[in-house]
């Protein structure tokens, strides 16, 4: 991954509000040094800031049965990345 990435997006099989709590469930729980808390919630995005100000953007909305998961960070792209990890994939439709 590119360290200059500052927008990644996926796909995934929970609603949009589960997605949301998972966020700030994750970004909270980080260690100290990548921590990150709720700033701003509202229909289908949270905002959250990390040390320096940092800020995470985790927007949410469903495409085709799935949950498309957008995600924006200037230096935390990694824990975006992580926290794209741990959500469940869309199943894949049997051929």
């Amino acid at each position: 991954m590119s360290s200059s990435r500052t927008l990644q997006e996926t796909t995934t099989s929970l609603a949009p509000q589960d997605v949301i709590e998972r966020a700030k469930t994750f970004f909270s729980e980080r260690n100290t040094l990548y921590a990150a808390f709720l700033e701003k919630e509202g229909p289908g995005f949270a905002t959250f800031r990390g040390q320096g100000t940092e800020e995470i953007a985790i927007g949410v909305t469903t495409k085709d049965g799935a949950t498309r998961v957008t995600g924006s960070a200037y230096l935390f792209d990694m824990q975006v990345s992580r926290f794209f990890a741990t959500l469940p994939p869309v199943a894949q439709a049997a051929r």
